[in-house]
């Protein structure tokens, strides 16, 4: 293995989102890690308690569908907000619908496939088809397409792909 040129940047940099909560890391890990299959909690750094019981979580890693977050449960002086969110690239239907459902649970929806979940945090919910159908070659159905998009909150591929349809039919 050849030593790194003096003032070079290391090849492999690992990025990890960092969520700041109010007091709410643990409750949303538990929640996450429900929700994401294969997801698990890494090093969890908790408050030393005086009476040796177990402290309050003060930060932690988790990993979600094979991205590792941090976390840490730094006070109320930061929300979140839609500018940051995490698009979760679903398959087919049933996988936009479980996970709209499981993290609109609590949360709120919005529009076009975005949702927060009950912990504050931006969500898109996205079937690939929506971007196959986004793609296609022919413009009146990729218009319809996205015009029907615009008017769903769930992003529902059956009726994506009957507005591309009717669109070719004119």
């Amino acid at each position: 293995m050849s030593e790194p040129v003096p003032g070079s940047l290391p090849t492999t940099v690992v990025i990890s989102p960092c969520l700041w909560f109010d007091d709410g890391l643990e409750a949303a890990m538990d929640f996450y890690t429900s929700v994401f299959p294969g997801s698990s909690v890494g090093d969890v750094l908790r408050r030393p308690d005086p009476d040796g019981g177990t402290g309050q979580v003060l930060a932690a890693d988790f990993t979600l569908g094979g991205v590792m977050f941090r976390g840490i449960n730094g006070g109320p002086q930061f929300r979140f907000s839609e500018a940051v969110s995490f698009q979760i690239d679903c398959a087919d239907q049933a996988e936009t619908d479980h996970y709209w459902d499981r993290l609109g649970d609590g949360g709120e929806e919005s529009m076009c496939g975005w949702l927060k979940d009950r912990f504050g945090v931006s969500w898109q919910v996205i079937p690939r088809r929506l971007y196959e159908l986004l793609r296609d070659p022919d413009p009146t159905r990729a218009h319809a397409a996205q015009e029907a998009m615009l008017g769903m909150r769930r992003i529902v591929v059956a009726d994506l792909e009957a507005a591309a349809d009717a669109a070719s039919r004119t």
